[in-house]
């Protein structure tokens, strides 16, 4: 996350579950927040997380609403949450909302009580990655595969390198006084200085 990156304190991780009322408190305090959106469907939140979908949109709206820096991260699981229709409807809502929200699509290996499923493919992140990006989303990345390229973040007009990563180490920041150095284009997000 680039709040991490950037060495602020009051980011963290949460899977969005939150009243409006304690987040309108603590959103004065926040820098930045990563949301896990599991799914994009009602049956499937229920049936694997216990939990609804639409409190999950009604927080990220929220955080985003109340100026926290926003970025989303899904876990994407084979034969779960992954079909072409279930990936564009997550990216066409947040493009809905923000096209400069960075949306993390990470790959599932099995675990603890689920291994029923197979590891994600690289194939298939690449594929989720051009959907979001075909929607419009401007900052996209593969996770849990580091040395593959797709958690560098790239310039969204022009497709200038800006920071490349491995894991999660950033190996090299190029951007300059927030912006892009190729095309000058001012780069979303916080701490965007670059050095």
């Amino acid at each position: 996350m680039l709040a991490r990156e950037q060495g602020l304190k009051n980011n963290f991780v949460t899977n969005g579950f939150i009243s409006e009322a304690p987040l309108r408190e603590i959103a004065p305090l926040l820098d930045a927040a990563n949301i896990d959106l599991k799914f994009f469907r009602e049956e499937t939140y229920r049936r694997i997380s216990r939990a609804r979908l639409q409190p999950v949109l009604d927080a990220i709206r929220l955080y985003h609403e109340l100026g926290a820096w926003v970025e989303v991260t899904t876990l994407v699981i084979p034969d779960l949450n992954d079909s072409v229709e279930e990936l564009t409807a997550i990216a066409e809502f947040l493009v809905a909302l923000d096209p400069a929200i960075p949306w993390h699509l990470s790959r599932y290996y099995p675990a603890y009580r689920m291994y029923e499923h197979p590891p994600t493919s690289v194939q298939t992140l690449r594929r989720a990655c051009a959907i979001g990006r075909n929607a419009g989303l401007r900052y996209v990345y593969e996770g849990n595969v580091p040395g593959e390229g797709g958690e560098n973040t790239h310039c969204y007009p022009c497709g200038a390198l800006l920071i490349e990563r491995f894991g999660f180490f950033v190996r090299q920041n190029r951007i300059r006084n927030g912006a892009c150095p190729e095309c000058g284009t001012a780069v979303d997000g916080i701490g965007m200085s670059g050095s």
